[in-house]
């Protein structure tokens, strides 16, 4: 497997409440994959790490060499690039799995607008949406799409 790049984003609806992600993975022989999860409730940055994981772990999976993640949370790439610290014990757990789970690619991380990060946004919306609909008693935990 080659190189893939992914965008990510995570989000609640409150801060915590319903939560979901959304990842776009580029680069694989089978054409883009795109992931929309309902993660229950969250706040935002817990959001944005599962994202993180969810695109390690999906590049990981696909025998990926390097993993580039393009992401509009500021918290997670810089806490990802130590430039920040991690003083939640929550968010230092996922950081320290993300982490673990990154020194298995070559793997660079990268902040962007969140106007550039518009489909993975639309994912992440999607997922929580779409779980609130449900009736209750049913969750729907995620779906993935390869194109």
């Amino acid at each position: 497997m080659s190189d893939l790049v992914a965008f990510i984003d995570g989000g609640s609806l409150g801060n915590p409440g319903p939560a979901g992600i959304g990842v776009v993975i580029d680069g694989d022989t089978a054409g883009p994959i795109r992931i929309a999860k309902w993660i229950g409730y969250q706040d935002n940055n817990v959001a944005e790490y599962v994202a993180l994981m969810e695109a390690l772990q999906w590049a990981l999976h696909l025998n990926a060499t390097r993993l580039h993640v393009y992401s509009d949370s500021q918290v997670v790439v810089k806490q990802m690039l130590g430039d920040y610290k991690c003083h939640s014990a929550r968010l230092y757990s996922l950081n320290w799995t993300c982490r673990k789970l990154a020194r298995a690619l070559g793997f660079s991380i990268s902040h962007i607008p969140r106007e550039e990060n518009s489909e993975a946004n639309a994912l992440a919306n999607s997922a929580v949406r779409r779980n609130l609909r449900e009736p209750e008693g049913r969750v729907h935990f995620g779906e993935v799409e390869t194109s």
